[in-house]
């Protein structure tokens, strides 16, 4: 008899494990995530202002460093956008380079974080930038590093914003 009641134990503790396996599948499903709709910069007339916030070269004397503090420019630019929500390389560069390529970068909910290769001069330039961004805004932190032969000769730092007035003028 001892036997017998052994063997069914298997058979009355089975509906109890499968009770507490089961237990878990009746909390409700997690949502679904929603997919947010990404920030785009929209192409159009923008104005860029570009405000240096810090310039040292080998040979910079105290002076030409206030006097570079000082310097704002600003420039209504046509800028366009691609697939990937990138802007133009050329705008985002300014005057700190030509023939300028996107080294790495990443735009993604309202931030941009990119590196810039350019030319400049004898050598080259690159750019790094970082910051945020609307769909008519942007407010970007730049330092730019300007090398020749290896070295760096000039390396300057800039508060860039920008705002986007408009369409690009037709013509």
């Amino acid at each position: 008899m001892r036997k017998t009641v052994l063997a069914g134990m298997p058979l009355a503790i089975m509906p109890l494990v499968t009770m507490l396996a089961l237990g878990g599948c009746s909390e409700p499903a997690p949502a679904p995530e929603v997919e947010e709709t990404p920030i785009l910069m929209q192409t159009g007339e923008w104005v860029l202002t570009r405000k240096t916030t810090g310039y040292n070269t080998p040979t910079v004397t105290p002076e030409q460093y206030q006097a570079a503090l000082k310097q704002t420019s600003e420039d209504k630019v046509c800028l366009s956008v691609d697939a990937e929500g990138l802007p133009d390389v050329a705008a985002m560069a300014g005057k700190d380079g030509t023939d300028c390529t996107y080294k790495d970068k990443m735009v993604r909910k309202g931030r941009m974080i990119a590196t810039l290769a350019c030319t400049a001069g004898k050598g080259t330039s690159e750019i790094a930038l970082e910051g945020n961004y609307t769909a008519d805004t942007l407010t970007l932190g730049e330092t730019m590093t300007q090398s020749e032969g290896g070295g760096a000769v000039l390396r300057a730092t800039y508060d860039l914003s920008g705002k986007r007035v408009g369409d690009c003028p037709k013509g």
